[in-house]
């Protein structure tokens, strides 16, 4: 993934350019993402707890979630690939290692909340771990993706979605979907406002 460190380049005439690399457009994943846990989280939080507004399918609150994830997980991966185009190895391996860390993280996550709910005997702690886990996951790599790309609108949003899905689990169901419902799918809305102008800021200064 590219960083904010110009690439030097030589012309036919031998004068030596300044290149700088692309930037890493993520508005498409934010709004994956965002319509990932609006539609999914909101799901599970009207169809479950003790008085629930709607009566759902118990499949679909993780399936629509599921298909956002996986949608946003492309946009990510595609957005990443055309930033690399033109990049110095340094910056190309360092994209190619936070991409790893994406599967590390989520099979760390799965086999960890695994274990809990078969060590305590508590099935239904998997229903609160792994949303909870999941928001946790993705916001520490969007710290980790903003630090390495010098995008700080990326790490705050990594920010705002590790500590709201950690103070989610004070709350049982459904309040810990509410919270992820409305402010991991508000934050992925403002975030997609803000990638866009944060874009065509750069795209003038480059310009």
């Amino acid at each position: 993934m590219s960083t904010a460190t110009p690439l030097a380049s030589v012309t036919t005439s031998g004068a030596v350019t300044t290149r700088l690399p692309r930037e890493v457009d993520s508005f498409a994943t934010y709004i994956s993402f965002g319509l990932a846990y609006v539609l999914g989280h909101g799901a599970a939080a009207v169809s479950q707890g003790a008085a629930p507004l709607l009566d759902l399918p118990g499949w679909l609150p993780t399936t629509l979630l599921g298909i956002g994830l996986v949608a946003g997980t492309v946009q990510a991966t595609l957005a990443a690939v055309r930033a690399q185009r033109g990049a110095t190895k340094p910056d190309v391996l360092s994209g190619q290692l936070l991409g790893v860390s994406w599967i590390t993280a989520f099979a760390a996550l799965f086999i960890a909340v695994t274990g809990l709910v078969s060590t305590l005997d508590m099935p239904d702690l998997q229903s609160t771990l792994l949303p909870t886990g999941s928001g946790l996951i993705v916001g520490l790599l969007y710290l980790a993706e903003g630090a390495v790309r010098r995008n700080l609108l990326h790490y705050s949003l990594g920010t705002w979605l590790a500590l709201t899905s950690t103070a989610a689990l004070f709350l049982g169901t459904p309040g810990l979907y509410w919270v992820l419902t409305i402010a991991g799918g508000g934050a992925y809305a403002l975030a997609a406002i803000l990638e866009r102008r944060r874009l065509t800021r750069t795209s003038h200064v480059r310009t």
